[in-house]
């Protein structure tokens, strides 16, 4: 009996996120032992300073500052490679993505209210569950909104709807933020693209994986000025 096409490929995509997964656990367990030394040692330094108050010690201690933010950013930069990383391999369970984003607004509501951004879900009550990792699903919405977040601020609104269209449910997130021109959209799923000063680039590219790790597809509107629209289409189990 020969097995379907299909199935042939999402064996195959499968091997490939395993074996990329894989990699990624060694080369961050090969970086984070000397990276985890490196700090240790650090802080032994500056304790050693303390009370020391003559200029060339407070020269040193600048610098070992300088040098722990670098190893913080290379902890945070690793963290979003293992993410991008892990964005394929699945858990599948059905799930309604309104109650993912109902959990996630829940918990987002104090950090935008700080912010003076408003959370406005528009979501469909007779929406279509659909076959989903809910971790994965959480972290695309957790990326999209951080995003959102940073394009205000000065404050504004972001709008997550949830439709049905045809055999898809479909998610959109909508901010009245900067937007971005077309260069930038072009590049934005690239991996380490980022035009944020210490932005890992890591955010969009992960959020693109694991959308078609599902199936789905994502896609972008935007200008400068006028804010940004995320689409995300998955396929809808009936």
């Amino acid at each position: 009996m020969e097995i379907p096409d299909e199935q042939l490929e999402r064996k195959r995509l499968q091997a490939e996120n395993t074996e990329l997964a894989t990699l990624a656990g060694g080369l961050a367990h090969e970086i984070r032992n000397p990276l985890s030394t490196i700090g240790m040692n650090l802080e032994l330094l500056a304790e050693e300073m303390e009370g020391d108050d003559s200029q060339r010690a407070r020269r040193m201690l600048r610098r070992i500052s300088s040098l722990q933010g670098e190893c913080r950013n290379l902890e945070e930069i690793l963290n979003a490679f293992l993410q991008f990383a892990r964005a394929g391999e699945l858990h599948l369970e059905d799930g309604n993505l309104n109650t993912i984003l109902t959990d996630y607004v829940g918990f987002l509501e104090p950090q935008a209210n700080s912010m003076e951004v408003e959370l406005r879900p528009h979501l469909d009550t007779d929406l279509p569950v659909v076959m989903m990792d809910r971790s994965l699903m959480r972290q695309a919405l957790v990326n999209l909104c951080r995003n959102a977040i940073e394009a205000m601020p000065d404050g504004g609104s972001i709008d997550l709807l949830t439709r049905t269209r045809g055999d898809q449910v479909v998610l959109e997130i909508i901010d009245t933020g900067k937007g971005m021109d077309e260069k930038t959209r072009a590049q934005m799923f690239q991996a380490f693209f980022s035009t944020r000063s210490g932005g890992s680039g890591l955010g969009l590219p992960t959020v693109r994986r694991i959308v078609e790790a599902h199936h789905g597809q994502i896609v972008c509107e935007s200008e400068p000025g006028k804010g940004t629209r995320f689409t995300i289409s998955l396929p809808a189990q009936r």
